[in-house]
C-alpha cells in the first residue's frame, strides 16, 4: 500500500534520483529520471511531483497507485476509470488496456496472442509481450489497441522507430484519444525525442506516412524529378527498417503499396 505523503517526501528529497518512481512502482520512470539527473532536469522534476504528491487528495492517490486492474477495460493506458467502475494500476508492467466491444471482445477471443502479450507486459516481460504482440497484428493487423499495446512496450524498450511507428498505425486507424499518446507513462521515452514536437503538430502521424496518403495532383508530370526523389527515398528508408528487423515483412509490404499509390 502506498502512502501519499511518503511518496511526497521521497520526491522532495530525493526526487532528483527518481526514487519517488521507483517507489511508486513505475520503473520506467525512475530510470529515466535518473539518467536525467545528469542535466539537472530530474531536480525541477521531483520538485514538482512532490508538490503534486502533497497536495493530492488521498482517495485520488489511491485510486492512481494503489488500485491495479486485472482485466481490459474500454480505454486505452493508465489511470483511466473503466465502465464497470474499475481503474487502471500505474505501475510500470501494467499493460495499457484495449478496447472492449462486443465485435472487439469475439476478436480477442479470436486472438490468443493479444490476451498472452497483455499478461506478459503485466509481468514486464517485455520481449515476449512485444513477440506475442507482433503475432496478434499477423491475425488483425488493423487492431487499435494492438497498435497502441506495442507502441508502449517499444517505447518501455527504447526501440523508438518501432513506437513511433505503431502510435502511427493507432492513429491512422481511428485512435484518437490524443491526450492518452501525450501523458502514457509507458511513452514517456517517445516523449522526450527530438522529433516529438514534429510527431505531435503533425497530429501524432509520421511524416512518412502523411506524404503517403497526401492526395495526387493529376496535372503533375509523371516523371517529375522532385517527386522521384521523395519516392525513392520513402522506399529506401522503409527498405532500411524493414533490414534492421524495425519493420515486419508484412508491415513493409503494407508501407510499400501505399507509397506506389
Amino acid at each position: 500500500m502506498k502512502n501519499k505523503t511518503t511518496a511526497g517526501l521521497f520526491a522532495l528529497f530525493l526526487g532528483w534520483a527518481g526514487i519517488h518512481r521507483f517507489y511508486l512502482g513505475q520503473v520506467g520512470l525512475g530510470i529515466l529520471y535518473f539518467f536525467l539527473m545528469f542535466v539537472g532536469v530530474s531536480f525541477v522534476l521531483g520538485l514538482i511531483d512532490a508538490i503534486v504528491f502533497l497536495s493530492m487528495d488521498e482517495r485520488e492517490f489511491n485510486r492512481k497507485y494503489n488500485s491495479q486492474q486485472d482485466s481490459d477495460t474500454p480505454n486505452y493506458g493508465r489511470g483511466q476509470r473503466s465502465q464497470e467502475g474499475g481503474r487502471a494500476g500505474s505501475r510500470r508492467g501494467q499493460p495499457p488496456p484495449v478496447t472492449r466491444n462486443n465485435q472487439a471482445g469475439s476478436r480477442d477471443l479470436q486472438n490468443p496472442y493479444k490476451i498472452n502479450g497483455i499478461k506478459k507486459y503485466k509481468e514486464f516481460d517485455l520481449e515476449g509481450a512485444i513477440d506475442d504482440f507482433k503475432k496478434g497484428l499477423e491475425i488483425h493487423p488493423k487492431d487499435i489497441s494492438l497498435h497502441f499495446n506495442i507502441a508502449c512496450a517499444y517505447s518501455l524498450t527504447e526501440q523508438v522507430d518501432l513506437a513511433y511507428y505503431h502510435l502511427d498505425k493507432a492513429v491512422s486507424l481511428g485512435f484518437n484519444d490524443f491526450e492518452k499518446i501525450k501523458t502514457h507513462d509507458d511513452l514517456a521515452y517517445v516523449r522526450i525525442q527530438d522529433r516529438w514536437e514534429e510527431f505531435r503538430n503533425q497530429n501524432f502521424r509520421l511524416k512518412v506516412n502523411a506524404i503517403a496518403d497526401a492526395p495526387k495532383t493529376p496535372d503533375l508530370p509523371k516523371a517529375e524529378p522532385v517527386g522521384d526523389d521523395i519516392l525513392l527515398a520513402q522506399l529506401k528508408r522503409l527498405s532500411e527498417l524493414r533490414d534492421r528487423g524495425l519493420l515486419s515483412e508484412q508491415e513493409f509490404a503494407i508501407e510499400k503499396k501505399k507509397l506506389s499509390r
